[in-house]
C-alpha cells in the first residue's frame, strides 16, 4: 500500500461497493489520488483487486459481513463520508430470474443503508439502470420523469433497492443513476459481444432477429461512465436532495445499424437483417439448449425484450452536472473490431467466450 489513509491528510473518504468490478476498478484508478477509498468487495472477487488504499472485504447478503466491513471504516478515523458509491448488484443473463436479486441488490442496500446510519454520510450515490423505464419510440426520448416499467427481476430489483433508498436516506442526499448499456475499447458488453461473436463466426443465427431492427438501446463508453461518477461526487454539494439521472449517449444505433456496421467492418460488406416470429425464435433458442456442450446466450424470456428501444434526453446531467458524453458506440465500433482483429484469442477470453469457436484466419 502506497498510502496510508488518516483524517489529517485531507482527503475526502469514499467508500465503493463492487470495487474490483469494471465500473468501480475504472473509477478508482482515475480518483486514487484525490480522495481516500475505501473498496469493499468479496474477498475473493471476480476481478484483480483495485489498487487502493484500503480493500474491505464485504458481503452484502450478510448483516454481519456488512456491520464488520463499516466497523473497520470507522476503526480507521472514517467517521464523515463524502461519498457511498454503491455499485455492487446481482446481475445474470442466465434466467430471468432469482432470489439474488432480492438478497443482494435490494436486501443488500437495506443493510448498507443501516449500517451508515451511525456514519456522517454527505453523498449515496446509486448505480441503477435504463431498464427500470417503460421503452419509447423511435422519435422520442427517455428523461427522468418518463414512466418506470422494469419487465425482468434485474431492473425490478433495481427500482425496489432505488425506493428504498429514498424512503430509508433520512437527510442523507441521493444520486440515482440510471445507466445505459456499458462498454469500452475492448468492448466488455455481454449483449454487443454476442452480437459481434455470431457475425465474426458467420452464424446462421446473426442474420435473424426476433425484434423490430429499427429499434435500439442507449449505450454509454466507460470513460464517460467513470466521467459521471466523478462529476456527481465533486457536485455532490450543490445538487438536489434526491438527483435522478440517466447517463447514456444520446444516439441510439439501431439493430439493424449494429448489424451493417459490424458485418461491413468484419467482412467488408453489409448482412442483411431478416427479422423472425417470436414463436419460432423461442423453439429455436430452445431447441439450441439441447445440443451437448451448447452454451447459448439467447434465452427464450429474451425474445420478448427484443422491440425495446431506448433513447435518452441527457438534459438534466449536462444541466446539474456539466456531463455529456465524449465518446459514441458509432465512432468506438472500429476500435472495437480492430482489437478483435489484431488479437481474437485475447479479445475472446477478455469478454469471456470460449475460444474454441474462433474461425480460421
Amino acid at each position: 500500500m502506497s498510502r496510508t489513509p488518516t483524517i489529517e491528510n485531507g482527503l475526502g473518504t469514499l467508500i465503493v461497493t463492487g470495487s474490483s468490478g469494471l465500473i468501480g476498478s475504472s473509477f478508482l484508478d482515475r480518483v486514487r489520488e484525490n480522495y481516500t477509498e475505501m473498496a469493499f468487495d468479496h474477498k475473493e472477487p471476480p476481478h484483480p483487486p483495485p489498487k487502493t488504499a484500503h480493500i474491505i472485504a464485504c458481503d452484502l447478503s450478510s448483516d454481519e459481513s456488512v456491520f464488520a466491513a463499516l466497523d473497520e471504516v470507522r476503526r480507521l478515523g472514517h467517521r464523515r463520508i463524502a461519498s457511498i458509491l454503491h455499485l455492487a448488484a446481482y446481475y445474470s443473463f442466465a434466467s430471468e430470474s432469482s432470489p439474488l436479486y432480492e438478497q443482494v441488490t435490494v436486501r443488500g442496500t437495506e443493510r448498507l443503508l443501516r449500517g451508515l446510519r451511525n456514519f456522517e454520510v454527505e453523498q449515496f450515490l446509486f448505480a441503477s439502470t435504463m431498464l427500470a423505464h417503460a421503452p419509447c419510440t423511435p422519435g422520442e426520448r427517455i428523461n427522468e420523469d418518463w414512466p418506470l416499467k422494469p419487465k425482468w427481476d434485474y431492473p425490478k430489483s433495481k427500482v425496489a433497492a432505488e425506493q428504498l433508498i429514498v424512503r430509508e436516506r433520512g437527510d442523507v442526499p441521493v444520486v440515482l443513476m440510471r445507466i445505459g448499456a456499458l462498454y469500452d475499447d475492448r468492448c466488455h458488453s455481454i449483449p454487443l459481444t454476442q452480437q459481434i461473436k455470431r457475425i465474426y463466426e458467420k452464424r446462421f443465427i446473426s442474420r435473424i432477429f426476433s425484434g423490430d431492427i429499427t429499434h435500439g438501446v442507449a449505450f454509454v463508453h466507460m470513460e464517460d461512465m467513470v466521467e459521471a461518477l466523478v462529476l456527481a461526487v465533486e457536485h455532490r454539494k450543490k445538487l438536489p436532495q434526491v438527483t435522478t439521472l440517466l447517463i447514456g449517449e444520446s444516439e441510439t444505433l439501431s439493430y439493424d445499424e449494429l448489424q451493417r456496421a459490424i458485418s461491413r467492418q468484419l467482412h467488408g460488406k453489409e448482412w442483411k437483417t431478416y427479422q423472425i416470429p417470436k414463436p419460432l425464435a423461442k423453439l429455436g433458442c430452445w431447441l439450441q439448449s439441447l445440443f451437448p456442450g451448447a452454451d447459448p446466450f439467447l434465452k427464450p424470456w429474451m425474445i420478448d425484450l427484443s422491440d425495446d428501444h431506448y433513447t435518452f434526453d441527457i438534459s438534466r446531467a449536462l444541466t446539474l452536472l456539466g456531463w455529456e458524453p465524449r465518446h459514441s458506440l458509432r465512432k468506438s465500433l472500429p476500435t472495437i473490431i480492430d482489437e478483435l482483429k489484431l488479437d481474437p484469442v485475447g479479445w475472446y477470453e477478455e469478454n469471456n467466450l470460449k475460444p474454441n469457436t474462433i474461425p480460421d484466419q
